[in-house]
């Protein structure tokens, strides 16, 4: 993983695959067009119960997306880990 710490109150995880609902909502909303039904892998960012990055993975692409706010505090980095560890 990611030799920067992350800010406290951020935890990334792998969720099972397919998605539960809310889970796929919010991959959507983060990673438009990513086909969120027929993903290899997935790392999700979460911070105070909302997913705020995602780092998406599928035959023949990935995509990963963090809301600006959270930018460049090593949660691109973990979550990019978070698959690499898979």
């Amino acid at each position: 993983m990611s030799s920067t710490p992350l800010p406290a109150r951020v935890r990334v995880t792998v969720p099972p695959l397919p998605l539960a609902p809310a889970l796929t909502a919010a991959a959507r909303r983060l990673c438009p067009g990513a086909p969120v039904d027929a993903l290899t892998g997935a790392a999700l960012a979460i911070a105070g119960g909302s997913v705020i990055g995602a780092h998406l993975r599928w035959v023949g692409g990935e995509v990963q997306t963090v809301e600006t706010g959270w930018r460049g505090r090593g949660i691109e980095e973990a979550l990019r880990g978070a698959l690499t560890a898979d």
